[in-house]
């Protein structure tokens, strides 16, 4: 009998290690990840390779071969893993021939990327329900942070970005978004000055994901759409002469160069004399103090510009 419970107890004590979840690292172990991708471990605790979360934080600067400069080797790959592209090291160091001055461009992985990182920061807010008391769903921390009710202690410490209209439009959208330390820097191969205007231009591209009555301002469902987990940006394209063009997809118009980005022609305002007109950037209407002398040579502008790229009924959206 003895010797029978010694065998029982050897089994059971087997059967426990045997049950015991294995590390990452111990799963990851035997499992190799093309450049920008990592391991990661799935529900089923299986090995998969996904996207690099985030890169060291380390300068070494590289040229990539679609023109942009990334902070390091690591930048590069996890950007080429993320837009589905394949992106190679040109050379070490900053890109050469670049203006300054150059487009600053909201594509869609720029786009889907800023969501991420804000659909990332919600969920950690998430409170599960306690024993004595409610805690918040997701729906709820949205709530909280486009109607913050200050009569509630608990909101307190959230601030209110709606200025009362029940609307968000893409300047109180822009507050939201910046309140989260990693949602601030979309990039890490920009300066911070080109992702503030990043920033603001993929806040436009989201508002217009789920922009129901194309006010430019979203409502509270509108607003609970685009950042909601389930939902699945759709993927625009542009259009040009009977043809569709992917997003990044390039072309020359006269001496302007017009990109597709977020289902929109985005192009240079140059006067092909070499001198920047500084037509306005984002997709946005003009300031309303604008004199009606100013707001006719502006939309004149605008058109000037939409006929010589022969977008025909595609927005052509002019970048500094």
């Amino acid at each position: 009998v003895a010797a029978h419970l010694g065998n029982l107890m050897c089994f059971v004590s087997l059967c426990i290690l045997q049950e015991e979840p294995r590390s990452k690292s111990k799963i990851c172990a035997n499992v190799f990840c093309g450049a920008g991708r990592e391991c990661a471990v799935t529900e089923k605790r299986e090995p998969t390779c996904l996207c690099i979360e985030k890169c060291k934080p380390h300068k070494r600067p590289v040229c990539g071969s679609n023109g942009k400069t990334y902070l390091n080797h690591c930048e590069l790959h996890r950007d080429a893993c993320l837009t589905g592209s394949k992106i190679q090291v040109d050379y070490d160091g900053h890109c050469k021939g670049n203006p300054v001055s150059g487009s600053v461009v909201c594509y869609q992985s720029d786009r889907d990327e800023l969501r991420r990182r804000v659909i990332q920061w919600l969920e950690a807010e998430i409170i599960p329900d306690g024993w004595f008391s409610k805690g918040s769903n997701y729906s709820e921390v949205l709530d909280k942070y486009f109607k913050a009710n200050p009569l509630t202690s608990s909101h307190l410490s959230l601030q209110s970005f709606d200025d009362g209209d029940s609307r968000l439009d893409s300047t109180e959208f822009l507050k939201f978004v910046e309140q989260n330390e990693t949602a601030v820097n979309i990039t890490t191969y920009m300066d911070q000055e080109t992702n503030k205007l990043l920033r603001g231009l993929c806040v436009d591209a989201l508002i217009e994901l789920s922009d129901e009555n194309a006010d430019w301002k979203l409502s509270f469902n509108e607003f609970l759409k685009c950042l909601s987990p389930s939902f699945s940006p759709p993927e625009k394209r542009c259009a040009l002469e009977d043809e569709t063009y992917e997003d990044g997809a390039e072309t020359q118009v006269e001496c302007n160069r017009c990109v597709c980005a977020c289902g929109n022609w985005v192009c240079t305002a140059m006067t092909c004399e070499g001198k920047n007109e500084n037509v306005p950037a984002h997709r946005q209407q003009p300031d309303q103090d604008l004199t009606e002398e100013e707001l006719a040579r502006y939309v004149q502008e605008l058109q000037k510009h939409q006929v010589s790229a022969r977008l025909g009924e595609s927005a052509c959206t002019l970048s500094l």
